[in-house]
């Protein structure tokens, strides 16, 4: 048997899910769910692919959860609001600065309130400021980590004081938690830190009955993928199937590790990455 790939079109592997195509469901009906950094950049392109963010609470509220959208910027979550209500869902939107450490409890209640509980809570910002190591600074370090780890830490910290039993916490971790590969020290090893914080947290919501997963996303076609590749061009040159990932791949991830589906599922990372990490690459 001839095993060997007869075409590069990587439009072999691709599915309905895949480009947010498929039927809609009912996975998480009656679930309230809390998506940070539910926005997402905007890029010099006509045409731009979805972001984690906005497919994660789109698809959320497709299979019939309410959703609270958080991101800074007014305009993206104010859109990813727009697109969930424009297809018969419910969301609505928070601006907030996940910096300010102070605000992060207040919003979470406030956004449990609007909600009328909440037993979804997905952790989706993040930055980097793509200094290597010889360029690092005090600052951009302290920037990447209070946006990547500790606002997630305090998040966590409210949500298993104000979320029911039976909830989950996802935090979206990345393949740079497993790969030091992009010279990145400060997004890799806050990478790292959200697996371990997310072990931590499934630690402490156990006797809650409240689960924590990381998801840890490879190389995907989204707008913040779309940046790194224009300053590293050669970055996705022999990505698994011939093409990289969607948005909408990371959220059925999510979709997943939130839904009641995963009731057992607890303190892992779930790669989402096409096996690239254990080495699975096209030649």
């Amino acid at each position: 048997m001839n095993l060997a790939p007869t075409t590069l079109d990587p439009s072999r592997q691709v599915h309905p899910e895949s480009l947010g195509r498929a039927p809609a469901g009912q996975r998480l009906k009656g679930r309230r769910v809390l998506v940070i950094g539910a926005g997402q950049r905007d890029i010099p392109e006509p045409d731009p692919p979805i972001g984690n963010g906005r497919a994660i609470s789109v698809l959320f509220a497709r299979e019939g959860a309410s959703v609270a959208c958080v991101d800074l910027s007014e305009s993206a979550v104010n859109d990813t609001v727009a697109q969930v209500t424009q297809e018969g869902g419910h969301a609505f939107a928070e601006v907030a600065d996940v910096r300010d450490a102070d605000a992060i409890a207040p919003l979470l209640r406030r956004c449990a309130q609007r909600l009328g509980g909440l037993d979804g809570l997905v952790l989706n910002v993040g930055i980097s400021h793509a200094l290597p190591l010889g360029q690092q600074t005090a600052a951009a370090w302290d920037e990447e980590y209070a946006v990547n780890v500790r606002s997630h830490m305090l998040f966590a910290q409210a949500g298993l004081e104000a979320m029911d039993p039976g909830s989950s916490i996802v935090l979206m971790s990345s393949l740079a938690a497993h790969r030091n590969t992009g010279r990145n020290p400060a997004y890799e090893s806050s990478k790292a830190a959200q697996v371990a914080l997310a072990r931590a947290i499934a630690v402490a919501g156990e006797a809650r009955a409240i689960r924590c997963n990381a998801i840890c996303p490879g190389l995907m076609d989204t707008p913040m993928g779309r940046d790194a590749t224009r300053r590293r061009p050669g970055r996705a040159m022999s990505v698994p199937f011939g093409r990289q990932g969607t948005g909408w791949e990371v959220a059925y991830a999510a979709l997943f590790l939130v839904s009641n589906e995963a009731s057992y599922v607890n303190a892992t990372a779930l790669m989402v990455d096409g096996g690239l990490n254990v080495g699975v690459a096209r030649a």
